[in-house]
């Protein structure tokens, strides 16, 4: 009987995170940020049907970067899983940081034991009553979990989003001035970006129950002017 190729365990989970990280990185990144009235997710997104930011229940919401069936296979579990537990206890039961843990298993159980990890990174966000009790919590590929304080850059080019973001953004900033700088950020000194390739979306304490809003493109456009 023929046996299998031996492959050491660190090369192994080397060549899973090489994969995942190169799927990721092909897609457009997305960053949220705290302003002065909630949370503000926007993102690269070019289509007009398929949706990167979402909401998962009243005052939670969701952003994948990656392959986008895989995390929106993510976000059809965390809304069911919302649902259930919201009709089962209470509303105010349904927390961001339990949804955020059980993201973890999911996706370091898969990048562990199957052949092929997600390609993906997700963000979960909670307004809460205050800027000092909004969570932003984001997961990676192989379920690292880290709460992150005021914002949060996901996909490819992170770091380099990530640190011009920082140069300009105050957590006290108004929601079209912080749209302006996050959109600065994701583009870059060598690119513009118009309202038809963005996805724009807050999470506000000023809305009732269901916290969340996505602007269309001519919202969108009066921001950016």
């Amino acid at each position: 009987m023929n046996q299998p190729f031996y492959v050491a365990p660190e090369q192994l989970m080397k060549d899973r995170a090489d994969y995942a990280r190169k799927g990721i990185a092909r897609g457009r990144a997305l960053v949220a940020v705290q302003y002065v009235d909630g949370i503000l997710l926007v993102s690269e997104n070019t289509s007009n049907t398929l949706r990167k930011i979402s909401e998962i229940y009243d005052r939670i919401g969701f952003a994948g970067v990656g392959k986008y069936n895989e995390f929106d296979q993510l976000r059809r579990f965390g809304v069911r899983n919302a649902d259930v537990r919201g009709y089962q206890y209470s509303r105010d039961d349904v927390e961001a940081r339990s949804l955020a843990n059980e993201y973890a298993q999911i996706l370091g159980q898969t990048f562990t034991h199957d052949v092929k990890p997600y390609e993906v990174e997700i963000l979960l966000v909670e307004v809460g009553t205050d800027q000092n009790s909004d969570q932003l919590f984001h997961i990676m590929y192989d379920g690292t979990l880290m709460d992150e304080r005021g914002l949060s850059v996901l996909g490819g080019d992170a770091e380099a989003i990530g640190g011009r973001l920082r140069e300009t953004w105050l957590p006290g900033d108004v929601l079209d001035v912080a749209v302006r700088k996050c959109v600065a950020a994701l583009a870059g000194p060598d690119r513009t970006l118009q309202a038809d390739g963005l996805e724009v979306a807050i999470l506000s304490r000023s809305i009732e129950r269901r916290c969340f809003k996505r602007f269309d493109d001519q919202e969108i456009d009066a921001f950016l002017s």
